[in-house]
């Protein structure tokens, strides 16, 4: 253990040595061409190539260098290690309230994510980040424990001009039709051709909008706080958003203007 963890020291403790690694890992390379990558001096670059050439982990070739089969295995599990670092990096403010039990993907699909929070400027950042993919989307889906009355509103607004299909926890009903603004809102979204809201007896834990090609967790704290909206485009996150829609989907019935009205007797004293 102590050896393997002086041998990722050393990686980690210079940049050039990782940079070096990883272009020699892509092929060869003379050292001229190492230096205009690096900006390393020469004297450097024999020190690390000289380390290299003692872990044999690089091989003269030809008047250049290349990696071993060995340093190809070295320069890709530290970029993976890399990628993971930056990630957590990235989550670290926000992991406390995400819902990863029910997320079963793996967090390094959300290397590339974009990660908005909110600002003492932009207290809203997060919504109006969402609210911005939404605006101009031709297809919108969703499966939510809640649905605030700004999304609501720009869903109804798009009412001709966007898809809009959505799997909503019974809570989050409740609370949309106990406004009257809202319930009313809800109403004409319900009652348009191009809109489909379900109502689920399940749990969602977590907030899922999916604009085309872009997947929004939507990530609130225990007080129903939105805390940040993560953003992304892998492919394994959107299809784990397919695949959860279609799990809630089949457990949902479609929400009329009958139920909202039922709602709303329900709610009277």
């Amino acid at each position: 253990m102590e050896e393997t963890l002086a041998e990722i020291e050393f990686l980690a403790l210079s940049p050039n040595r990782v940079t070096v690694l990883e272009s020699l890992a892509g092929g060869p390379r003379t050292r001229a061409e190492l230096a205009e990558e690096t900006g390393a001096s020469q004297a450097t670059l024999g020190r690390i190539l000289g380390d290299f050439e003692d872990r044999d982990w690089v091989a003269r070739t030809d008047g250049a260098y290349a990696a071993t089969a060995t340093g190809r295995l070295v320069a890709e599990g530290f970029r993976e290690l890399l990628d993971v670092m930056a990630t957590e990096r990235d989550l670290r403010d926000v992991v406390a309230y995400l819902p990863t039990e029910a997320m079963d993907f793996d967090l390094r699909h959300l290397a590339d994510a974009k990660i908005v929070t909110p600002t003492e400027t932009r207290p809203n950042a997060p919504l109006q980040r969402l609210l911005a993919l939404m605006r101009r989307a031709d297809s919108v889906t969703a499966f939510s424990h809640a649905l605030n009355d700004q999304s609501l509103a720009v869903v109804a607004d798009r009412l001709g001009e966007q898809e809009f299909e959505a799997v909503l926890t019974r809570g989050a009903v409740d609370s949309l039709t106990a406004d009257d603004t809202l319930r009313e809102r809800l109403r004409r979204v319900v009652t348009a051709p191009a809109a489909d809201i379900r109502v689920t007896d399940d749990d969602i834990p977590v907030a899922v909008t999916v604009v085309e090609d872009v997947v929004t967790l939507l990530v609130r704290d225990d007080r129903g706080v939105v805390q940040a909206a993560v953003d992304t485009s892998d492919p394994a996150i959107r299809e784990w958003a397919e695949r959860r829609y279609e799990q809630y989907r089949s457990k949902s019935t479609p929400l009329t203007a009958d139920d909202i009205d039922a709602y709303t007797g329900r709610q009277e004293p």
